[in-house]
Parts: structure tokens; C-alpha cells; sequence
């Protein structure tokens, strides 16, 4: 029955994920003085941990995208998001030295919510404005600082029926204070393994993209939403016609 294979695949993913936070937790501990140490530490932990749910929760990746990602080096990354295995895709992709971009309520996760509070990476309150500006500004500092790159899922929030959905302007102001290449990650089937608001699992395949870096060095912020047009249409593109956006804006609100 599904629903008791979903639970012995939980159960499993569950108890890996315990035990590598508690090691890693650890390293972060005595790592507390320096961010970007701890960053990098769990770059370690995503490459490893990512990998292993993704196996537990029968997602097979098509391909393999990480040796595309590993060469192009420092970026913001943006990837669509439509379900719970895209952290996963997201931590074992991401190159290493890059920090992620995680909404406030990622602590709350088991295990892995607590291990993220101590990584040094970025939880942003997506209800506070101000507060999230700042948050990024100070994100940009460190990445232009310490040489680091950026994993964010510009639209948010995740997708309920797969499609890509409008992108917020996060990652355009980091782009412009940092001056990194925006790199397209299209992620295709993950939200037909693991839907949104459901506790079954379906395994399948899962198809990950590395598109071609944008450079951005050239963006304006009077045209900053061309930018993110762009952005965003070079992902929609990427992507099977189900998981398209209905409309690509023109300018993103």
C-alpha cells in the first residue's frame, strides 16, 4: 500500500537525517565564530544528506546535473519550487561556499530546521519587508565578501500545481549588489513525487537542468524588472509545458 511505504520511507529519512544533524550540529557548534566556516561545513551536509532522501524517497535524478553547477562557481542559482524535495535537489546541488535563502519557518522542520539555524545561512521573514531587505543586504556583503554564492527559489513559495509562478525581486537586488551570473535551475517532476500539503510519496524521475549563466553585471535598477523577466522566461523555457507559466509577465510586481 502506498501509504505504508510512505510512512517506512519517512521512518528511514527521518533517522539519517537524525544522525547526520547531530554530527553536523556538532561541527557547527565549535564553528560558531565563523559564518562562512559553517556555511561551507554544511554544504558538506546538503551534498551528503541531499542525496540520500532524495534515494530514500525514490526520486531518481535524471543525469547528472551536479558536475555543470560545480563548474560554473560562484552564481545565484534560482530554481522553480513546487515541492518538498526541491531543498533536498537544492542542498545536493549547490555548489560548495554557497548560502542558502530559506523563509523564516525552516526551523521548524525536524532536524533539518534545527541544523539550518546554526549553519549560517539566511532565513528571511517573508512577512516583514523591511526585515527581508535587510536580510539580503546583508547576504550580498558577505557572498561579494567572502567570494560565496546564492541557492533561492524566486517565486516564494511552492507551487500547488507545478507551474512556475511569478518571481518575487530578491534575487534581482542581490544580483545588483553583488554582480553575480543568475543560473537557471529548471526541475522538472518533482512535484508528481512529493505534493504540496501530501504525506505520500510517489517515486519516479526527476529531470534538473543547468541552464547557461545570465551575466548581470550590466542590470539597472530602473530595468530591473526586464531583468527578472528575463529570468524568468529563460526558466519557464526549460520546463515541459505542464509545469509552464499560463503568462510570463513582461514586469514582475
Amino acid at each position: 500500500m502506498r501509504i505504508v511505504d510512505s510512512c517506512l520511507r519517512y521512518a528511514v529519512g527521518l533517522l539519517l537525517m537524525a544522525i547526520a544533524v547531530v554530527v553536523f550540529a556538532v561541527g557547527c557548534t565549535l564553528l560558531l565564530p565563523w559564518r562562512v566556516a559553517r556555511i561551507r561545513l554544511c554544504n558538506h551536509f546538503g551534498h551528503l544528506v541531499g542525496r540520500s532522501i532524495l534515494a530514500v524517497t525514490g526520486t531518481r535524478i535524471v543525469g547528472d546535473p551536479k558536475p555543470a553547477a560545480k563548474a560554473l562557481g560562484p552564481a545565484i542559482y534560482v530554481s522553480n519550487h513546487t515541492s518538498p524535495l526541491d531543498i533536498f535537489i537544492g542542498i545536493w546541488l549547490a555548489p560548495l561556499g554557497t548560502c542558502g535563502v530559506a523563509k523564516k519557518e525552516v526551523v521548524y522542520y525536524p532536524f533539518f530546521g534545527q541544523l539550518y539555524l546554526v549553519s549560517g545561512h539566511l532565513r528571511i521573514d517573508r512577512k516583514d519587508r523591511g526585515s527581508a531587505i535587510e536580510a539580503l543586504r546583508d547576504t550580498a556583503r558577505l557572498v561579494r565578501d567572502n567570494g560565496l554564492g546564492i541557492w533561492i527559489w524566486p517565486e516564494g513559495t511552492r507551487s500547488a500545481d507545478g507551474r512556475l509562478r511569478r518571481f518575487k525581486k530578491g534575487f534581482a537586488h542581490l544580483a545588483l549588489a553583488t554582480g553575480l551570473p543568475v543560473v537557471p535551475i529548471a526541475v522538472e517532476g518533482a512535484h508528481q513525487i512529493w505534493k504540496k500539503n501530501s504525506f505520500l510519496l510517489h517515486p519516479g524521475e526527476v529531470r534538473v537542468t543547468v541552464l547557461p549563466p545570465i551575466p548581470t553585471t550590466g542590470w539597472k535598477l530602473d530595468t530591473l524588472d526586464e531583468h527578472i523577466a528575463t529570468v524568468q522566461q529563460a526558466l519557464n523555457d526549460a520546463l515541459p509545458a505542464g509545469q509552464q507559466a499560463e503568462i510570463v509577465p513582461a514586469a514582475a510586481k
